[in-house]
């Protein structure tokens, strides 16, 4: 008799228990097909994507553009050339640290208060730049505002991401990923014409207007795409409408503390790139390939002013082959798209994230083709409009490079992609910040020719990276704990 009371009372516990989470299954709120990112118009997300690759394109710009500031710094502040090469150097350092706090918070709260709240910091602290009173302030602000404007290097990845499926993200990635490396480009051609007629700090100041622009068009045009903070959304709506208390989203349950958040922002990040070779490497990869592009704002005044005789406006045009180049390579984009149709056709419609790695497999061949050729045509006798046509070739590799990197990490590692994203754009703007600081004595000491050749055969040593993972990333991923494989 006592065994049959106790079993019939563990029953109905269990059934009350049972039906105490059917219930509160029933209030989880899901996205209708109308309201997902992906289902949005091919107007609005196209909106979306322009605007986002802009903001980091002025961003990315706004750290190039003190290339040709240096001489006016230093002349007004009573400072070396070699301290005004902090300016770019901390901007970039900025950029490299940001996005292991922003990238990662923005899976917590989402893309667009991320967007918001650090380029709205972003234009505030450009002021303080443009009008330095000292050097102190403005090496500090420089990297103020680098740190501010870091989100559109991490989470910009993210919302691509957001809105396009794996089979359709390709050209929107392709957008996103030439504007922060034509950005870099743009900064010394701008910076040469406005330096050219204009005292230095005009170069700030024109800086500033263009980010409030970006602001404004970030207020007004880009929605938010991250599902989880969409459905925290619908839920809050609902229990305002409804007066039902019950209505709740996976983010309700796991909401964490600022500080918490923070931790778990700067940890994910570290521990991809501690436990995961494969994301190491390709992160390792990008760093060097972005070292040398920074290192080039120093290389080629040495280059083309001192070697050649050009005047500031004009090595600011030097840099036209890089953009050139990176023009040429995403005008490539339609042969791609058909290759990875091509691949996923024989994958069951969905091509594996290691297709996104033949694109690298160009680049990795294209970046030092493109170095040792300029390399050996720096001396002043040759024509300068050779070194500029090597450029070419380096500038799309450049491409290809980071397009094959980027888009196989948000595919690969979808599950974290904005942190997958953090961690890439933390290494390579850390070592995007250090290049610039040896570039001057490492020409002096090698000359035109040996530096740029060393630098070539580095990337040479990194070239096989993409074939290498190419054939072994789908094993990698599946051991992964962070692809969701």
């Amino acid at each position: 008799m006592s065994t049959t009371l106790t079993t019939a009372f563990r029953m109905d516990i269990d059934k009350k228990a049972t039906t105490s989470m059917t219930d509160h299954d029933r209030f989880q709120v899901s996205l209708e097909p109308s309201e997902h990112p992906q289902n949005l118009s091919v107007i609005t997300k196209w909106t979306s994507v322009i605007v986002i690759s802009c903001a980091s394109l002025c961003v990315t710009c706004a750290s190039s553009v003190a290339t040709f500031t240096e001489e006016g710094v230093a002349n007004e502040f009573h400072i070396s050339q070699l301290v005004t090469v902090l300016s770019l150097s901390l901007f970039v350092e900025g950029l490299g640290l940001g996005p292991l706090l922003v990238g990662p918070l923005s899976e917590v709260y989402g893309r667009n208060v991320i967007y918001r709240v650090s380029y709205g910091l972003f234009f505030v602290f450009a002021w303080p730049v443009a009008f330095a009173p000292n050097a102190y302030i403005y090496l500090m602000f420089r990297f103020i505002t680098g740190f501010c404007g870091s989100a559109f290097l991490s989470v910009a990845g993210g919302s691509v991401s957001d809105l396009f499926s794996d089979a359709t993200v390709a050209n929107p990635m392709a957008v996103y990923t030439i504007s922060p490396f034509i950005g870099p480009v743009l900064g010394p051609l701008l910076s040469g014409f406005i330096n050219q007629n204009l005292y230095w700090r005009w170069t700030y100041r024109i800086q500033a207007i263009w980010i409030f622009v970006q602001l404004i068009a970030l207020y007004v045009l880009v929605p938010e795409t991250y599902e989880p903070v969409l459905l925290k959304q619908k839920a809050h709506r609902l229990r305002q409408s409804t007066g039902n208390t019950d209505y709740w989203a996976p983010l309700d349950i796991k909401e964490q503390t600022l500080l918490t958040a923070i931790a778990v922002s700067c940890y994910k990040p570290l521990q991809l790139m501690i436990f995961d070779r494969m994301a190491l490497l390709l992160n390792l990869w990008n760093s060097l390939v972005l070292g040398i592009l920074y290192l080039a704002f120093q290389a080629f005044p040495i280059i083309f002013r001192d070697g050649h005789g050009f005047n500031i406006q004009s090595t600011g045009m030097t840099f036209l082959g890089i953009g050139l180049g990176m023009v040429l390579a995403i005008s490539s984009q339609p042969v791609w798209n058909r290759i990875f149709e091509h691949e996923a056709s024989k994958h069951g419609g969905e091509a594996p994230p290691e297709t996104r790695l033949i694109m690298g497999q160009l680049g990795g061949i294209l970046v030092p083709f493109g170095l040792f050729w300029l390399a050996f045509t720096t001396f002043p006798g040759i024509h300068w409009i050779v070194p500029i046509i090597a450029s070419v070739p380096f500038g799309a590799g450049i491409y290809f490079v980071f397009t094959s990197t980027f888009t196989y990490l948000v595919t690969a590692y979808r599950p974290i992609a904005a942190s997958a994203m953090a961690a890439n754009t933390a290494l390579r703007c850390s070592s995007a910040a250090v290049f610039p600081l040896f570039a001057g004595a490492m020409y002096a000491k090698l000359g035109t020719v040996g530096a740029t050749a060393l630098l070539a055969s580095l990337t040479l040593l990194m070239a096989p990276l993409p074939f290498v993972f190419y054939r072994i990333g789908p094993r990698l991923r599946t051991a992964s704990r962070f692809t969701g494989s």
